[in-house]
């Protein structure tokens, strides 16, 4: 009796160290942490609240919530490489928030995959690449953000030193997630032109790789125009059966919010057909701010007009990188 009584407590308690049956997607393909660094230099000045760190084991919490598996956690480093910010030792400290990422990555080893971030334009560039790609925790693949680091696509020299970047993630196999939007701060032009751009320089720099568009190729919500134009682009070549997009997947992190007008949640479901759903994955972005976490941002996604089997597609893609 006591044999019996005892075999079911450890069960059950082996049962309650378990994260609960999956009712969300089987992976968050984008997500953040937030060093106490990188917290420190984003939170605004004084009487505001500041930014709190976001450790591995926060996103393990949230991704439990939301009964999702895995996720992909993209380094925040390239924050430090922002022409906006004048920071000393700008590499070193680069180079650590890379470090801090893999080792939080590292502590999770079957639920988190870590991809390595920098700004490509900067003289580190390949240097910071080839040594993530010796990383362990790191070398799945980059993070990259245009926006951040102030990519001018008709700037020349910018767009050759983004093909070296490119080429050598190629070389190394390493997956690329790419925040493509220009940067609206600076005013710089975006939109058809730029995804062509991107699609004729950019993609076959790389056509061994996965290439993940972040945010719908925007920066979170469908309501600017200049987004759609640039997704436009990728919608027609994926139609023409354009061999370069063979490798291209979609993620519509933060496309989904309660500001969504109902005309434009049915423009994100048409494109998201357009695209295939077999390309569209899920990823809810840091949660801070205005970012729902990963269980409300998936409540929100699945109030656009698509149907349960798309949802479910969606919701079960799994990428080459994460298998």
């Amino acid at each position: 009796m006591k044999r019996g009584f005892l075999s079911c407590l450890m069960v059950l308690v082996t049962l309650g160290s378990v994260p609960r049956a999956q009712s969300g997607p089987a992976a968050d393909y984008h997500q953040h942490l937030f060093s106490p660094g990188i917290a420190a230099l984003i939170s605004p000045p004084p009487p505001a609240v500041p930014v709190k760190p976001i450790m591995a084991s926060d996103v393990i919490s949230l991704l439990d919530a939301a009964g999702i598996r895995r996720a992909v956690i993209l380094s925040m480093a390239y924050i430090w490489g922002s022409p906006d910010r004048q920071v000393d030792n700008e590499y070193e400290k680069v180079k650590t928030e890379n470090d801090w990422t893999s080792q939080q990555v590292g502590l999770f080893p079957s639920r988190l995959l870590g991809f390595c971030g920098f700004n490509p334009l900067k003289e580190y560039a390949l240097d910071e690449l080839a040594r993530c790609a010796r990383d362990p925790h790191l070398r799945a693949g980059l993070k990259l953000h245009f926006g951040n680091s102030a990519f001018d696509y008709r700037d020349s020299q910018q767009m050759e030193q983004l093909r070296r970047v490119f080429r050598a993630a190629n070389q190394n196999r390493m997956p690329i997630v790419v925040h493509m939007r220009a940067s609206i701060s600076k005013r710089l032009p975006y939109g058809r032109d730029a995804a062509t751009v991107f699609l004729n320089e950019l993609v076959p720099a790389a056509p061994d790789v996965l290439i993940q568009i972040a945010h719908l190729a925007g920066a979170g919500g469908y309501t600017d125009p200049l987004v759609d134009e640039a997704l436009s682009v990728f919608v027609d070549a994926i139609a023409k059966g354009d061999p370069r997009t063979k490798l291209l997947y979609f993620d519509v992190t933060a496309v989904a919010n309660a500001n969504l007008p109902n005309e434009r949640a049915n423009l994100v479901a048409t494109r998201i057909r357009q695209l295939g759903v077999n390309r569209v994955l899920y990823g809810s972005d840091a949660a801070a701010g205005a970012n729902l976490p990963p269980r409300e941002g998936w409540a929100a996604f699945r109030k656009l007009p698509l149907s349960e089997a798309e949802f479910r597609t969606i919701a079960t893609n799994v990428t080459p990188y994460l298998r």
